[in-house]
């Protein structure tokens, strides 16, 4: 299994992928003037310390984002992340690394709707302490698998599902797949966002294609985008990349990745093997 407490591994390669598209997303939504409700149901603690024990036991940000920081040939969808980044940690040094919740308080729109869960204790506490008094915006310390039932459809019929569990137990990758199916049931046309580890393991080596069958009712289809940045540590343990599975993704969205895929496995590598994926269906 995945032990992954988000500390220790804030703005490593994986956190790259998923805010990238995560922004890229929510910049759509905001080309209407029409509000919609963001729901992320493992929010954690909204922010990290990149200068703490936690972050720094590992280190893995040098190998994600501190690889982007200082660069000046970023691909444009790249920049504008990095922008973010960089109006979170409020000046030129790259000290903290914002989490889902904090890219999408930065994209929101007085209109719009942020509902957060987090069951973690001491991640809930911090994030509400950071986001609990925001206009538009909720916390809540309950299950965010459970929370799609109620949160579908939102009363605009827009809206963004962020899944990103930690996949630290087997049962993870079966109520990814529930919870997708449960949120295109209730809300056939909204977007998902759901992160999923690249392991050597049959479950997460199974779950994009279960989540391509479960996404067959989604009007505008699915979209999957992978960097393998790393290989097998000895044993086969270990990270060696990660994807984002988009249900209903806007129609530009394969365009604007087509050629930043590529570039960021190029800029993220760990071995000369790295490489991107990118495939779609439907829509």
């Amino acid at each position: 299994m995945l032990a992954y407490r988000h500390a220790f591994h804030a703005g490593n390669h994986a956190d790259v992928l998923k805010h990238l598209v995560q922004c890229l997303l929510l910049e759509h939504l905001n080309q209407k003037d029409k509000g919609y409700r963001v729901v992320d149901t493992h929010a954690g603690a909204g922010g990290y310390s990149l200068q703490g024990s936690y972050a720094n036991k590992r280190a893995e940000y040098l190998e994600g984002i501190a690889r982007l920081w200082e660069r000046a040939d970023l691909p444009p969808p790249v920049a504008g992340y990095v922008d973010l980044v960089r109006r979170f940690n409020g000046g030129a040094r790259l000290e903290q690394y914002p989490g889902s919740p904090a890219f999408s308080h930065l994209l929101m729109r007085p209109q719009d709707q942020l509902h957060l869960y987090e069951l973690h204790p001491t991640d809930h506490r911090i994030l509400a302490s950071y986001l609990g008094d925001e206009p538009g915006v909720q916390v809540a310390m309950s299950d965010g698998f459970a929370a799609i039932r109620r949160e579908l459809p939102p009363p605009t019929r827009r809206g963004l599902v962020v899944i990103d569990p930690p996949y630290e137990l087997k049962t993870d990758y079966a109520q990814v797949l529930g919870a997708v199916r449960e949120a295109i049931t209730r809300f056939a046309d909204g977007m998902l966002l759901v992160w999923l580890p690249q392991l050597q393991l049959l479950e997460a080596a199974q779950l994009p294609q279960r989540l391509k069958a479960a996404a067959a009712p989604a009007k505008k289809g699915w979209l999957h985008a992978r960097l393998t940045v790393a290989p097998a540590a000895p044993g086969g343990f270990g990270l060696l990349g990660s994807s984002v599975f988009v249900v209903n993704p806007p129609h530009t969205l394969r365009a604007a990745l087509a050629p930043v895929l590529p570039w960021l496995a190029q800029t993220l590598a760990q071995y000369e093997g790295a490489h991107a994926l990118l495939e779609a269906a439907g829509g």
